[in-house]
């Protein structure tokens, strides 16, 4: 079915737009018949509101899961299902964020916001209504979203505590941190910003959790990382939970000013973390689900027993991964994995040798000709490469200056499913595309390989797929253009050599040091190190990705964890 997935274009609509179209009384009628529908339980009313090929996507609130439902079809299953177990009531639009938008010649929709309510929670949605030829207006994609539980809300702003507390403060936290008075509710693994996200969202909730990493130090997920290390993410697209970055931040920032950053996050928002701590096991409990044995870094030993354990520890689960390559036992020189290096200053007067070409691979080399060292980066398969200055304005202008409050960016970005957001972002792709032409036919005529993504659909769904096979240019691609970064990229690697790499059409290179920039190992790894095998895993959830999915989705996993506790949480529909 999604083979054949189109934008909803007026051609294809056989429709356009009135020249005295009322935005918010087209909006405001749909919106009334729809809302009237679904507290009716009426599904074919809410049906005849509907694109035949219409989207549904729903994080938690109507399934107590993450769902995307394709095509009117699948809809009605969907309600037909769920409205039973989920009445709806209490429906508000929200009429200031209602827009028309045209974002290309032959795609209008007006977007809108909405609230509603379930019997356990607090929801708001997102819908995107298209014209027809008679006039009417039907949704071309719907999101609903979770955002409280009724009864339990997040404690901040005007539920914040009210009580001054004189002098008592200092010793309440060092017992709070050491857990002495009692024991958490939750334990995460791994304080990259993953786990604080989490922690911070569980504390607003009043459940009291347990951060271990380690690392010596908060942030050193980032800190320890090969030196030349940034973000290629602008900050309006980063901003944490509670606590955004200030206005005077740099739009990319360096990895050790981050580290600090997530350092200094959990000591304002208080976060129960115990660094140079590692978890040893997590079996089935006696009491709670999960028996959780924790050693710290004067080598005691602390066991705990919780419903609820996150694994925070990144896409790879920051464990190295290198290509099997034969002969390691002869190369004269040095061997690392970008996880391990540091500095480029460490290999002056070498001859080093980058193998990979996405982000990583391209920081480092751009590092060592800053040093002046000679490198040579190795291509074993087509890169995407977009430049920062043409593409993020295009790709995330959601999240650049003077765009919509993140928490409104945030809910528009995730109400287009990945089918639709390929779509959109063919088109951005072949957009960005033209603007950096010069420079990807420079790399080109260099014999670097690109690419422009699965069915191409550029950056994003590289990311949610491979988590890799990108580069972001912030100046690296200039480098290659101009022979300052050395290229091969015309056969694959066949074995190391005494002095070397001997290639599979039998070219050779020679290096001094090596440095396989090829990406991190499954995720999973860290689970199957701790979980017993072949466990079902109740009360184990997982946490990951960039600052602006773990700002979002953290507090889907609060609200899940909360509910579970509150005996709130229903059966997830499937």
């Amino acid at each position: 079915m999604t083979a054949n997935l189109s934008l909803p274009t007026l051609d294809k609509l056989g429709s356009s737009l009135a020249t005295d179209l009322d935005v918010l009384a087209v909006t405001s009628q749909w919106f009334a018949s729809f809302a009237g529908a679904l507290q009716s339980a009426n599904i074919d009313n809410v049906l005849a509101l509907l694109l035949e090929d219409v989207f549904w996507r729903d994080m938690l609130a109507l399934t107590w899961d993450f769902r995307t439902f394709q095509s009117i079809h699948a809809v009605h299953q969907f309600l037909t299902d769920q409205l039973p177990l989920f009445p709806v009531c209490s429906f508000e639009l929200k009429n200031d964020l209602v827009e028309l938008q045209k974002p290309y010649p032959d795609v209008a929709w007006i977007q809108a916001f909405f609230d509603f309510e379930t019997p356990n929670g607090v929801a708001s949605g997102v819908f995107r209504i298209v014209p027809l030829p008679d006039g009417t207006w039907k949704a071309h994609a719907i999101f609903t979203n979770l955002e409280d539980l009724k009864g339990f809300p997040e404690q901040n702003g005007p539920l914040r505590d009210h009580q001054p507390n004189h002098g008592k403060w200092a010793a309440k936290r060092a017992r709070e941190m050491e857990f002495l008075d009692e024991e958490p509710s939750v334990i995460i693994i791994g304080a990259g910003q993953s786990g604080l996200d989490v922690a911070a969202r569980l504390k607003m909730l009043g459940l009291n959790a347990l951060v271990i990493d380690k690392n010596q130090r908060i942030g050193d997920n980032w800190r320890k990382r090969y030196g030349a290390l940034c973000l290629h993410d602008p900050v309006w697209y980063d901003h944490m939970p509670y606590l955004p970055f200030p206005p005077s931040w740099p739009v990319y920032t360096p990895a050790l000013k981050l580290a600090d950053w997530l350092e200094s996050y959990a000591h304002t928002m208080e976060l129960n973390v115990w660094t140079s701590t590692s978890a040893t096991s997590v079996v089935p409990g006696t009491q709670k689900r999960w028996k959780v044995s924790v050693t710290r870094q004067d080598g005691s030993v602390r066991v705990f027993e919780v419903n609820h354990v996150v694994f925070s520890l990144g896409i790879g689960g920051n464990v190295g991964r290198s290509p099997d390559i034969t002969g390691t036992d002869v190369f004269k020189g040095e061997i690392l994995h970008s996880s391990q290096h540091k500095m480029a200053s460490d290999h002056a007067g070498k001859k080093v040798v980058v193998v990979g070409a996405c982000t990583s691979a391209h920081d480092i080399c751009a590092d060592y000709v800053d040093h002046g060292v000679d490198v040579t980066m190795v291509q074993r398969s087509p890169t995407y490469i977009m430049s920062t200055k043409e593409g993020m304005p295009r790709l995330l202008a959601l999240y650049w200056e003077g765009g919509p409050p993140t928490d409104v960016a945030d809910r528009i970005n995730a109400s287009y499913p990945n089918h639709l957001i390929k779509l959109v972002h063919q088109r951005v792709t072949r957009q960005i595309a033209e603007a950096d032409k010069e420079l990807l036919d420079g790399l080109r005529a260099r014999g670097f390989k690109t690419t422009l993504g699965i069915d191409d659909s550029g950056f994003l769904l590289l990311a949610w797929n491979k988590a890799g096979g990108y580069y972001l240019d912030v100046g690296a691609s200039q480098l290659i253009i101009d022979g300052k970064i050395k290229l091969k990229s015309d056969g694959p690697i066949k074995e190391f050599t005494p002095s070397g790499l001997l290639f599979e059409d039998g070219s050779t290179l020679d290096a001094d040091v090596v440095i396989f920039a090829t990406g991190y190992s499954d995720a999973r790894s860290a689970y199957r190190e701790l979980l017993p095998p072949d466990l079902g895993v109740p009360g184990i959830w997982c946490m990951m990705g960039n600052l602006a999915l773990c700002r979002f989705h953290s507090k889907h996993i609060a609200l899940q964890i909360k509910a579970v506790e509150e005996g709130l949480f229903g059966k997830r529909y499937r």
